[in-house]
């Protein structure tokens, strides 16, 4: 008769309970909702006015975006990186992919200086598809 109550013992410890792994994957799933949108925005640049809508239609796979803020950061496809480290990336990405196009983000209140500075990099390497960003006129 004890052989019999420890196999009843040993079924009933094989079931398994999921309602805390539930609750874990809901946990989960509220915390990359959440956080998803916060790491696809960019830096908080005022961008001058002027220009027109650009209605060319690129595949994202050929623009690289490098952003120059006020203080004098720089962030190349949100990545905070050096001048020289953006040089070098947009010279790997050129060589891999000759359709390439570089917005340059640059804040209205920047030193035109560190703006020159982006487009003589990418003038080293010949990257010649570069588009200045702004907003379009009557947007603000």
């Amino acid at each position: 008769m004890r052989r019999f109550s420890q196999r009843q013992a040993l079924v009933t410890l094989s079931d398994i309970n999921i309602t805390p792994l539930l609750d874990l994957a809901f946990v989960l799933l509220i915390i990359f909702v959440i956080t998803t949108p916060m790491l696809t925005q960019s830096l908080e640049l005022q961008l001058p006015a002027g220009g027109k809508l650009d209605k060319r239609q690129l595949d994202p796979q050929d623009v690289r975006t490098i952003e120059v803020q006020s203080d004098g950061l720089y962030r190349y496809e949100r990545f905070k990186m050096s001048l020289p480290q953006i040089e070098t990336e947009l010279a790997r990405s050129f060589q891999a992919n000759p359709n390439l196009v570089v917005y340059i983000r640059a804040d209205k209140n920047v030193v035109y200086d560190r703006v020159a500075a982006v487009l003589d990099r990418c003038e080293r390497h010949n990257i010649t598809r570069i588009s200045l960003r702004t907003l379009p006129e009557g947007t603000r």
